[in-house]
């Protein structure tokens, strides 16, 4: 389809196990989405007014023992950045659909009564020739006195920042070249039902062959899984995950995209609920390095579970 520069779809989930390629004029009876550039649905973003929200995160007890074992794992060498995800339970008098059309995220994606995403992150974007990635990595709350200062000074969410920009400028390196960080750790505020937040980005940029368009599979396919979602080293990191959480991440952590025929343009699905039978999951986590403390990082996963609305 890239070949003959035919606009699709696609949407893979962490373990690439069910990956999904749509016609892009045949996809709304699955999925409703926007990117900033494009939408596949006509409906106006209703005004949110009231609505509940309650979350029950996942017990505590739990995260305690997934992060001591990700914990040991760094000490043995086996990752030095992991991240570490889990799934909370939210009550909502909206459905899915309905928090779909309230919330404002660059990214939004809606599978009819399976799950909602709006990410904030890009994954890649590629145009004229240039791939470009945007990792992000550090939140905290903009309410706090010095919020960005803070954020920046932190040498925890730096260090992990920094390893991801690294490991973004090694992927890219497979299939392109002339790598360049062209902004490191830019700050973006999200505006959210609960408070507003802080997250912290770079730009790293490349150059990729000519008849690239040939390759989309390939080039996906070296960077996938999102360095972001996983850690550093990525496939041993990736091992890690699949004993610590020991839950099934789906779709949760995997890469949406759109091709229109001349440009790619991506988000890695985070800030993702999951319809569970009668139950809705939020799935939420964050990076850790052998500086983070337990406590810290599962009030950080808490702090993620919420809808975007600004």
């Amino acid at each position: 389809m890239g070949k003959r520069k035919q606009p699709f779809v696609f949407l893979f989930d962490f373990d690439f196990q069910h990956p999904i390629l749509l016609d892009w004029e045949g996809d709304r009876q699955t999925l409703l989405w926007k990117t900033p550039r494009y939408s596949n649905f006509s409906s106006l973003p209703q005004s949110p007014g009231r609505f509940t929200w309650e979350v029950s995160p996942v017990p505590f007890k739990r995260y305690r023992k997934a992060f001591s074992f990700v914990m040991e794992q760094i000490h043995q060498g086996n990752s030095y950045l992991l991240n570490l995800t889990m799934p909370s339970e939210v009550e909502t008098d909206r459905n899915l659909e309905e928090l779909f059309y309230l919330c404002q995220a660059p990214y939004q994606i809606y599978m009819k009564g399976r799950f909602l995403c709006f990410s904030p992150e890009v994954f890649v974007r590629i145009e004229n020739g240039q791939i470009s990635s945007y990792p992000m990595k550090g939140t905290i709350d903009a309410g706090i006195p010095d919020a960005a200062n803070l954020l920046k000074s932190d040498k925890k969410e730096l260090a992990e920042h920094a390893t991801i920009v690294d490991l973004i400028r090694n992927d890219l390196s497979m299939v392109a070249e002339k790598v360049e960080v062209k902004r490191f750790c830019y700050l973006d505020q999200i505006t959210t039902n609960k408070t507003n937040l802080l997250q912290m980005s770079s730009e790293i940029t490349a150059q990729l062959p000519s008849g690239y368009l040939e390759h989309l599979g390939d080039i996906f396919s070296c960077l996938t899984p999102a360095g972001s979602i996983c850690g550093a080293p990525k496939r041993k990191t990736v091992e890690v995950i699949k004993k610590a959480e020991n839950y099934d991440r789906g779709y949760y952590t995997g890469i949406f995209g759109v091709f229109d025929g001349t440009d790619i343009d991506s988000c890695v699905l985070i800030r993702y609920l999951e319809q569970q039978n009668s139950k809705l999951i939020y799935k939420s986590g964050g990076g850790i390095t052998h500086l983070s403390e337990c406590e810290k990082e599962y009030q950080e996963l808490i702090k993620k579970i919420y809808v975007p609305l600004a």
